[in-house]
Parts: structure tokens; C-alpha cells; sequence
């Protein structure tokens, strides 16, 4: 079952400083992957917080892989900065997403951010998430499309162009609500039956 994964900086500083500090990141969360094999569908790396949309096999690996990375790389962060102490804001947040229903509500939330955030004007603008391999097929070795994604379309063409499309809806306030306070308050993400 999918679970949408947030990680922030403590006190919503930044964790990420430099285009270094991005790429180390990536690198451990692929190393921790090896250990806690996790499919990403989608990931994004804010400035203070990190996103990311996963599925695992038990229930026990999404938890041993952010705590390896987060470990990982606040000592990284902590050594490059000659800071101490914690960067991350207590334990990640998480919440189970009904894959059916808003698997692709939620990577298209998550790979959305920076655009919502003002940092583009585009989520292809943006280097640090994994909208360039699920919308142009670059190639990304952390993600792992979800069966849902390849049900787009008859060819990879075709996933990619409807995939694209979904980024030219405008969001209603009821979704974006339910987003977040689903991983707010940690509160699954679903329909009525599902919850």
C-alpha cells in the first residue's frame, strides 16, 4: 500500500543549502534503499522538507529506511556545517494512501510543491524531484512507477502526455485540504470505505 512520506527541517530550517547537499541526499536515500527496499513512485526535495510517495512489502521497512537516511544525513549535514544536533524536525510523518483513488492525486501533490511554493513556474523547471523521469521519462534510478501510472495510457508515449495533463488541472481546495491534513495528522488518505 502506498504512504506518502514528509520529513522537515527542524524548525522548518533549511536542510538543504546546496546543490552538494542535494545529491548526498539522493545518494543516501539510495544506499538506504539497498537495505530497505522500498518502490519510490515519486520524490521531491524542498529547501526545509522532503516528500516522498512509497510502497513497501512489510510494514517495518519505510520506517528503517527514513530512519538510516535521516541518520545518515544530518551527520553529513551536521560534519559539512560544523553544526551539532538534530536537523530533522522529530520523526518523519506519514500517511497511507488509497492507491486507487488518489495514488496519482498525491504524486502529482508532492511533484506540484515547488510550483506551489513559488520557487518555478513549472514542476519541469524544478531539478530535485522525480517529475522529469514520471513526466519525460529521463531516467531516475530511485523511481519505481506504480502499476496505476502505466494504466495512463497504451504506450509510454501515451502515460507520459496523460501524466503531463494532470499537471494542467487547477487543485480544488477540498484536495489540497485533505492532503494535508492527512499527513498532518498522519490520518490515512482515502475515500469513506477506505478510511
Amino acid at each position: 500500500m502506498p504512504l506518502h512520506v514528509v520529513q522537515r527541517g527542524a524548525d522548518r530550517q533549511a536542510c538543504f543549502l546546496d546543490a552538494e547537499d542535494y545529491l548526498r541526499y539522493l545518494s543516501y536515500l539510495s544506499l538506504a534503499l539497498q537495505a530497505n527496499p522500498c518502490k519510490i513512485h515519486a520524490y521531491v526535495l524542498m529547501t526545509n522538507h522532503v516528500h516522498l510517495l512509497l510502497s513497501a512489502d512489510t510494514s517495518a521497512t519505510p520506517a528503517g529506511l527514513m530512519k538510516s537516511l535521516a541518520q545518515r544525513y544530518a551527520q553529513y549535514f551536521n560534519w559539512r556545517y560544523g553544526r551539532t544536533g538534530s536537523i530533522w524536525d522529530g520523526r518523519y510523518k506519514s500517511c497511507l494512501v488509497q492507491d486507487e483513488v488518489y495514488l496519482l492525486v498525491c504524486q502529482r501533490y508532492i511533484e506540484l510543491n515547488p510550483v506551489r511554493a513559488g520557487m518555478v513556474d513549472l514542476s519541469g523547471e524544478y531539478r530535485w524531484s522525480s517529475y522529469h523521469c514520471n513526466a519525460c521519462g529521463e531516467q531516475d534510478s530511485l523511481v519505481t512507477a506504480h502499476p496505476l501510472y502505466w494504466r495512463l495510457g497504451r504506450s509510454q508515449v501515451e502515460v507520459r502526455a496523460a501524466y503531463r495533463e494532470l499537471f494542467q488541472r487547477a487543485w480544488s481546495l477540498k484536495e489540497l485540504s485533505q492532503l494535508r491534513t492527512s499527513i498532518n495528522a498522519e490520518f490515512a488518505l482515502g475515500d469513506q470505505d477506505f478510511l
